[in-house]
């Protein structure tokens, strides 16, 4: 199985492309800039997300794509360039033949109890919220594709990088709604974030549809 991870100098693209390779799976990490690797399993390339054309030429030949793709969150155009930039990169995976695609979401769009969305129980001056609301307006314009056999997945609302837990390998899965522990906490390490994709690409369970996960 080859796997390409865009954004795999991120925090959370990182943690996947380590997660793939341990696993023997072939990996390719793409982002602006080209780096160097000693794993036999893993390399990377360098190209620009929004270039459509060359992604799409990178990305042939791949039996899955994860787009861990990233703003910045401290980018003032964060929404638009969000937006923009995985609008690029679902195009050039159509155009590249790949037909699994799995994108890396945020947990602003999952559901309360009472529907309302995450993300809109945000303070306004929350500077989270013009990246959690790309994200889940991104997830919007995913769901009307047809063509890729997509899946979405939201991480957990405590998902970042003052969780210590590391990687236990045990989660639980969800859909629309945030996985909730005995505390009534949503929460997941980067690294057992890894290994729900990781097991998503290995058996696939999620196809044209959102899912979650947390402890």
């Amino acid at each position: 199985m080859k796997v390409a991870v865009i954004g795999t100098t991120g925090f959370v693209g990182k943690h996947i492309t380590v997660e793939l390779a341990n696993r023997g799976i072939e990996v390719t990490g793409i982002s602006r800039k080209e780096q160097q690797s000693d794993r036999p399993n893993l390399q990377y390339t360098g190209v620009d997300a929004n270039d459509i054309a060359a992604l799409a030429s990178a990305l042939k030949g791949f039996d899955v794509v994860i787009n861990a793709f990233s703003a910045g969150w401290t980018n003032p155009n964060i929404y638009e360039d969000f937006i923009a930039g995985s609008k690029a990169i679902q195009q050039a995976v159509k155009q590249s033949g790949v037909k699994r695609f799995i994108c890396i979401g945020g947990a602003g769009s999952l559901y309360l109890p009472d529907g309302t969305q995450l993300v809109d129980t945000f303070p306004a001056d929350n500077p989270f919220v013009p990246g959690a609301k790309a994200a889940r307006d991104y997830f919007h314009i995913l769901k009307e594709e047809t063509e890729l056999d997509w899946a979405f997945f939201s991480p957990a609302m405590d998902m970042h990088q003052g969780i210590t837990t590391g990687r236990t390998g045990k989660y639980r899965l969800g859909t629309d709604h945030p996985v909730m522990d005995e505390n009534g906490k949503n929460v997941l390490s980067v690294e057992d974030l890894a290994v729900v994709i990781a097991d998503e690409v290995e058996n696939p369970k999620h196809h044209q549809m959102r899912f979650t996960a947390a402890y």
